[in-house]
């Protein structure tokens, strides 16, 4: 079994202090980036305001994030990263979708950000759906990792690597976008959150049957 660090990616040899000082300089990026996001909205806020509260040139922002919007989504790396593994690592006779689903549902129900449906996620979800560019970074960002479930399913041996993906993908974002708007709705969301891993693993068992 491979140790996980705190946020789930393997745990591997110590970094360096070059390593150590590069992630050190990202975190304090993302954390201003976060804070001003969730107090102004993302369409209020500069790449030079988010430098200049990080303490760091405007380069340097770019250097970790080469997109605004990838300041906002900067954990994407460490989910596609863990449902790679997933599938890669599965045990012999399992399917790749049931080994997603078996993850997600075990992570979720961990209350785990970002899968979980956390209460202290609701100004990041209002700050998504307040913006545009966001959503359409979200929707990229679906694909992306349709793409890369894709080739670590093909890598593998599953059959219709594409097809599996793309509709693992589908249900899973199509699951967590109405919990998410049953939530900014008005619904309760310890409520929402109690029966959310149960439909991960309903919408995610059917796509297993369908591509099996």
């Amino acid at each position: 079994m491979i140790a996980e660090d705190r946020h789930g990616a393997p745990a591997g040899p110590p970094p360096g202090r070059r390593e150590r000082k590069k992630a050190e300089v990202r975190q304090r990026i993302s954390d201003a980036a976060t804070a001003l996001f969730l107090r102004s909205g993302f369409d209020q806020v500069s790449v030079s305001e988010i430098a200049e509260a990080a303490d760091v040139a405007r380069p340097t922002v770019f250097a970790h994030f080469p997109r605004k919007e990838d300041l906002f989504f900067d954990r994407y790396p460490e989910v596609a990263g863990r449902l790679t593994r997933a599938i890669a690592e599965r045990p012999a006779g399992t399917s790749a979708v049931s080994a997603l689903r078996d993850t997600l549902v075990a992570v979720t129900q961990a209350g785990q950000a970002p899968y979980g449906l956390n209460a202290d996620m609701i100004p990041w979800w209002r700050a998504v759906a307040a913006s545009r560019a966001l959503q359409a970074r979200a929707r990229e960002l679906a694909d992306q990792l349709a793409t890369e479930l894709a080739q670590a399913m093909a890598a593998t041996g599953t059959a219709e690597p594409e097809l599996a993906a793309a509709l693992a993908v589908a249900a899973c974002r199509t699951v967590h976008l109405q919990a998410v708007r049953g939530i900014l709705a008005g619904e309760d969301a310890p409520a929402v959150a109690a029966r959310h891993s149960g439909r991960i693993r309903s919408a995610l068992s059917a796509v297993d049957q369908m591509t099996a």
